[in-house]
């Protein structure tokens, strides 16, 4: 399955290429696993099993670093066993339920061994101010990314890793965010409107419309991307169908495919559609105001309002979206490198800018972020992470007290009540 999914990838590592790679008959096959994706989750359980002995034994020689320690194991493990690193960092997202729960259970696994090190650490000790999970899962994300490039380079990044670490340390009892622990919701930004795809358009009336073929044509793709969002939340992207898609859209299947070649592009013009919407309300509120930190600021409100606005957006873009394909995943990566545009401005007022890599990593664990609380469903608070993000957006370019000076100071306007009108003076 390993050796299967990284040439091909998920949807490509079926039953018959697996017992063929693996020389066994079907039957075998089902004497063990399930399905394809009973295997390919016990497959990630396996490699998770293999790095956790790795960074365990990294993290046992020190208490105070064990997180940087950690880190520099990951990205040894991929140098060794790039295959391996690959299909667990990258490929298990591309899975299904089980799968995205098995990689989450493993990093949360590595996240406890790195806590339990730190606790040993003397109380004064600096070690960075972050939640474990978040780091590994944005390790993850970047290492996959290399992997899937074919870069040799891996070994470089245990270096500029450590020194983007140290950007965030401080003594254990001045510490605040080494839990991922959501604030009250903040004000509302303007720019936090509802994206098209959350509201379904209504279904034509019978008999002849009243408007053109284009405005018909327009209505019918955009209750397809409506039903193919609300589907990949619902059953997940692997699980859905075209049938399924058009019965909930209420268009024939003949419609569907005027517009679309298959799911696949459906789901392809969703993303897009919300990369569209991401960025374009991100944007807005960056410039809305004046000086880098605090458009930092205003502009993770409005990402985190708008994704918890609507959850569907969220979904698609940090957590099915790995499912579709090569394609999908390269525009997903895309994606990171065009929010590294809103670091750049930070360059200019940093004393001691940090490096590209550091940049990446920033992204990397904001979109893990969103993504831990976008699997948690109901209970996800994307909103309330707008502080977290910041943290991490800002510490490396502020330092951590400035940083959390700015924080503070938003936080505390956000919360001030109201002004109320004076009263006019009676004549």
């Amino acid at each position: 399955m390993i050796a299967v999914a990284s040439r091909r990838g998920y949807a490509g590592a079926n039953v018959s290429a697996v017992i063929e790679e693996a020389g066994v008959s079907r039957p075998t096959f089902y004497d063990y696993f399930e399905d394809r994706e009973d295997c390919f989750s016990a497959a990630i359980e396996d490699v998770q099993g293999q790095l956790l002995s790795s960074v365990e034994q990294a993290i046992g020689e020190t208490s105070e670093a064990a997180i940087t320690a950690a880190v520099a194991a990951l990205v040894q493990y991929a140098c060794a066993e790039p295959a391996r690193a690959r299909f667990l960092m990258g490929e298990a997202m591309s899975g299904g339920v089980r799968a995205l729960k098995a990689r989450d259970r493993g990093i949360a696994t590595i996240a406890e061994a790195v806590e339990r090190a730190s606790a040993n650490a003397a109380p004064d000790a600096a070690a960075p101010d972050l939640e474990a999970r978040v780091v590994i899962g944005g390790i993850y994300r970047m290492i996959a990314t290399r992997l899937r490039r074919a870069e040799t380079a891996i070994a470089t990044l245990a270096e500029e890793l450590a020194a983007w670490l140290s950007d965030y340390e401080r003594a254990g009892g001045e510490r605040r965010w080494q839990k991922l622990t959501a604030t009250a919701k903040l004000g509302r930004s303007a720019e936090a409107l509802e994206g098209p795809i959350e509201q379904m358009p209504s279904v034509l009336p019978p008999g002849r419309p009243r408007i053109s073929q284009q405005e018909i044509a327009e209505n019918q793709r955009l209750r397809i991307l409506h039903a193919t969002a609300r589907l990949a939340a619902s059953k997940g992207y692997m699980a859905t169908t075209v049938a399924d898609i058009t019965k909930l859209a209420r268009v024939r299947a003949n419609t569907f495919y005027r517009q679309f070649a298959d799911k696949q592009e459906a789901f392809t013009a969703v993303h897009e559609l919300g990369f569209q919407q991401v960025m374009d309300h991100t944007a807005k509120a960056f410039f809305s105001v004046e000086g880098w930190p605090l458009r930092s600021w205003t502009a993770a409100g409005a990402l985190t309002q708008l994704l918890d606005a609507n959850p569907l957006l969220a979904n698609v873009a940090f957590v099915e979206a790995y499912a579709v394909g090569p394609g999908a995943v390269q525009r997903i990566e895309d994606t990171h490198t065009a929010f590294m545009f809103f670091l750049q401005e930070g360059l200019a007022v940093s004393e001691e800018p940090p490096s590209r890599v550091a940049m990446e990593a920033i992204v990397a664990s904001v979109f893990e972020v969103i993504y831990l609380q976008t699997r948690a469903g109901e209970n996800g608070q994307i909103a309330g992470m707008a502080p977290y993000i910041a943290h991490l957006w800002l510490a490396p370019f502020l330092g951590v007290r400035e940083s959390d000076a700015l924080i503070e100071t938003q936080l505390r306007k956000q919360k001030a009540p109201a002004k109320a009108p004076r009263a006019r003076k009676q004549t």
